[in-house]
């Protein structure tokens, strides 16, 4: 679904991505994480075509990006600023609708069945100020799957929230991605949502010319739970893993007895 071969990024003199190499395979939900700054979301960006790649390629389906790609969505941490004020929730998420030639009707009516599921039933047609934070990012998240997308792009969408809501939206990103198969670029700083959400993760090293320095497969059962598999000696040893990668590219003292 998504290959990148050598992609590089600068911004003037600023080194940002180096010579970043992955590929996707279809169906699958990749964690990327690193260090503030690193350029977690300019890689998202590049591969989302909102920004060139200046060395490399980025394909996307077997098809190299140039644009933003046919069937790609995505969803932002700055939910507030990406939803229409002066739109209904339900006219937010049949936006993307009107490239599709659907009529009034028919995007509206689509809209509404992906607000029950994503489990907003019954706030169609309020404003998304009138919304809390978590609910404004189901509309969010609503709008992005409202057109079945092939390849989903997530930059820190949960990052924002308070601890019980991100545990929500966690398990409906795992009910969504088990249910479609979409494939996902799930850019993250916390390393146990890393973990629990991913089928893989990967850690990028610190800029300037940040690089791909670890590549971990998640080994966990496939029906998850915010509980059982936390605690369980998987996760554990998983996240451990991740966060000492984490820390070795901050350059902080591996973690230890004091």
């Amino acid at each position: 679904m998504l290959r990148l071969d050598s992609v590089s990024r600068r911004f003037g003199e600023q080194h940002v991505l180096d010579g970043i190499s992955l590929t996707v395979p279809d169906g699958q939900l990749l964690s990327v994480v690193g260090p503030s700054g690193c350029g977690k979301s300019t890689l998202l960006r590049t591969i989302a075509g909102l920004l060139p790649a200046q060395e490399g390629t980025v394909t996307v389906d077997g098809t190299p990006v140039t644009g933003v790609p046919e069937r790609l969505a995505v969803v932002f941490q700055e939910y507030g600023r990406s939803l229409l004020p002066w739109l209904t929730v339900r006219d937010n998420v049949a936006l993307p609708l009107r490239r599709r030639g659907l009529g009034r009707a028919a995007r509206r009516a689509e809209a509404e069945t992906i607000l029950e599921r994503v489990g907003l039933h019954g706030v169609a047609r309020r404003r998304p100020r009138e919304l809390s934070g978590g609910m404004q990012q189901r509309v969010a998240i609503a709008r992005a799957l409202v057109c079945r997308p092939s390849l989903l792009l997530m930059d820190e969408p949960f990052g924002s929230l308070d601890a019980g809501t991100r545990e929500d939206l966690e398990d409906l990103l795992l009910e969504v991605h088990r249910a479609d198969e979409t494939t996902i670029v799930f850019v993250t700083h916390d390393i146990d949502e890393s973990v629990y959400v991913g089928d893989r993760v990967v850690v990028l090293s610190a800029g300037p010319g940040s690089r791909v320095v670890r590549d971990l497969p998640v080994t966990l059962p496939g029906e998850r739970d915010q509980i059982t598999t936390r605690g369980s000696t998987a996760f554990v040893t998983l996240r451990t893993e991740v966060g000492r990668a984490v820390r070795a590219v901050r350059g902080a003292p591996p973690e230890g007895p004091r």
